[in-house]
């Protein structure tokens, strides 16, 4: 909790060291990815000319399904297309030329692709990406800043480990006085930093 503290601070106090992150996804050198299953993602599994094997079924935690004539295959990061060329494969034994449709329903993903959110929001959480995602949505999801953010000094952290890049985000700006400028796309992945106010 005090590294994060520190973090926090530090992100504050260094937010206008950072470039202001891009208005559009593009410009940020990614593109956003095609969705992938995550643990406890709910996904409807339904084999065309065989309603019996049609299923209805969440993704453990482990990231693993079972269905009717499948006992085990591991659903969490893939597409519900490459899941279903899998399921179909696992079917050819039992039926001729299956054909395998998944659909995801209650979203969550990979915790890769989720945006989170930490520090000085109403409520700080990882957030399930969705295509054109900015963040304004991601504020609205997390009830906005509290009393004591520092919004102008929110940093977005954009890309894995070492190779991340930081950006300077003006919440503030967006929020409280409503310059929809201030308002950029965000990508899978993302954190956003918002620390507290020091005045």
């Amino acid at each position: 909790m005090a590294l994060l503290g520190l973090g926090l601070m530090m992100a504050g106090c260094a937010a206008n060291d950072y470039p202001t992150a891009p208005d559009a996804v593009g410009a940020s050198g990614a593109e956003a990815p095609d969705y992938r299953i995550g643990p406890l993602d709910n996904l409807e599994i339904f084999v065309w000319r065989a309603p019996d094997l049609a299923a209805t079924i969440p993704v453990r935690p482990d990231g693993r399904i079972s269905t009717p004539l499948v006992d085990d295959m591991v659903a969490a990061g893939k597409t519900p297309t490459q899941l279903a060329r899998d399921l179909e494969e696992a079917l050819t034994p039992y039926v001729q030329d299956p054909v395998v449709t998944v659909l995801v329903e209650g979203f969550v993903g990979p915790f890769s692709q989720q945006v989170r959110v930490v520090g000085e929001a109403q409520e700080p959480t990882a957030i399930p990406y969705r295509t054109g995602m900015t963040v304004l949505d991601v504020m609205i999801t997390v009830g906005g800043l509290t009393e004591f953010a520092a919004g102008n000094g929110a940093v977005l952290i954009r890309g894995p480990g070492a190779d991340a890049r930081k950006y300077a985000l003006h919440l503030d700006d967006l929020l409280r006085d409503g310059d929809i400028s201030a308002n950029v796309p965000v990508l899978p992945g993302d954190i956003i930093l918002i620390p507290e106010s020091w005045l």
